[in-house]
């Protein structure tokens, strides 16, 4: 190469130097790139001042084009206060805008305290009646069973407590063929029959039951119920955030008609009442007693509800035990007076069964039965024909 070349490749490093010195390269000015397995740094030195074309150089040949080593170490240092220019042109430009959400893992599933995974199954298509299949990955932990869809956005979800659950059956066996015939249907006590299908080449279906069975009915496996594994902590005790004589303050009561009593304080009287009860001032406790002996699992008639003006009330209890043989009770048929008595705008009782008749009858057998009017003065008997929960639940 001539002295003039060599003289003019100088004198462009000399030029580059200089316009680095004064505000540094420009982000285009500078790139990295890889050939035949070795990484280098290219220098554009954009156009003269003369208005010369642009010419490159790589950082090995200004390394050897320049007349000493402090000229190599000036301009690797102008290259990397470059790359700190560019690194903060970017961050700037970020600047103001809320950063991204980390990507959700699809098998990630909200757990309680004390909440443990016990068993998961993927490619599980769920039937829903209203929206149609939807495939996805189910879970089920000692608390919940809980079902993610991986083919619809934004994902359908399904949470549902097993402490709903009232009866888990198999769908299919082995030589089931068709589409969706082999799984397992969930019975629940809100009314819902969920049910999964399940591919038999996955053997998902076996550990998924059986982990249902156990967490559903925990009693029946000797174990202890999840609020026991619940390690959360609360702000306040949960055992006096309902206090019943504050909600019976809150109605109104007591008052000359009707008064609290404390006699189930033990819950010796009625083990599914509560222990603080209102019932008719005009009945003693030694009253209650008598009228819990004729009422099933002694569920006397006992107020829920009183209108704040016209103290109209609706009080429920249990069905009367009559029998075949038409038994009475007159402390019974004395204390339901004493409910419509309450009332001095009223002068009639409407005992509402909710029972069709013919339950009502059928049950005579089994020393139950409803109250006959002609033993209830002023009361008439209405039967609401709503069958028992199991029939509801099946249908």
């Amino acid at each position: 190469m001539s002295a003039a070349s060599e003289d003019r490749r100088n004198q462009e490093i000399i030029d580059y130097e200089e316009k680095t010195s004064r505000g540094g390269a420009s982000p285009d000015e500078l790139s990295i790139h890889t050939e035949t397995g070795k990484t280098s740094t290219s220098v554009d030195s954009g156009p003269s001042p003369s208005g010369t074309p642009r010419s490159t150089y790589s950082e090995h040949d200004l390394a050897q084009r320049s007349d000493s080593p402090e000229m190599s170490l000036d301009l690797q240092s102008s290259i990397s206060a470059s790359s700190e220019n560019i690194a903060s042109t970017e961050i700037k430009s970020t600047q103001g805008e809320e950063p991204e959400p980390p990507p959700r893992k699809m098998d990630d599933i909200p757990l309680l305290a004390g909440e443990q995974l016990q068993a998961r199954a993927r490619d599980v298509t769920y039937l829903c009646p209203y929206t149609g299949p939807s495939r996805g990955t189910l879970s089920v932990t000692n608390y919940k069973l809980f079902f993610r869809s991986i083919d619809r956005e934004p994902p359908f979800i399904l949470a549902v407590p097993l402490g709903v659950v009232t009866r888990i059956e198999k769908v299919g066996g082995a030589t089931s063929r068709g589409e969706n015939s082999y799984g397992i249907e969930l019975f629940c006590k809100d009314m819902r029959n969920l049910r999964f299908a399940h591919k038999q080449e996955n053997h998902s279906r076996r550990i998924v039951c059986e982990k249902l069975q156990i967490f559903a009915f925990p009693a029946s496996h000797k174990l202890l119920y999840f609020a026991f594994h619940n390690e959360e902590v609360y702000s306040e005790n949960g055992w006096t955030t309902y206090d019943p004589i504050a909600e019976y303050k809150r109605q109104g009561l007591p008052n000359e008609c009707w008064r609290i009593t404390r006699i189930n304080e033990s819950y010796e009287l009625a083990d599914t009442y509560p222990a603080i009860l209102c019932v008719p001032s005009g009945a003693s406790d030694d009253d209650i007693q008598q009228v819990a002996h004729f009422r099933s699992r002694g569920r006397i008639p006992v107020i829920s509800w009183i209108h704040p003006e016209s103290h109209a009330t609706i009080t429920r209890c249990a069905q009367p035990l009559v029998g075949v043989g038409g038994k009475r009770s007159k402390d019974d048929e004395k204390y339901v007076q004493m409910i419509l008595d309450s009332n001095p705008q009223s002068h009639k009782l409407c005992i509402m069964d909710a029972r069709p008749n013919v339950n009502a009858v059928a049950n005579k057998a089994k020393g139950g039965g409803y109250e006959s009017e002609d033993d209830y003065q002023n009361a008439e008997v209405i039967f609401l024909d709503i069958h028992n929960i199991h029939v509801m639940r099946e249908r």
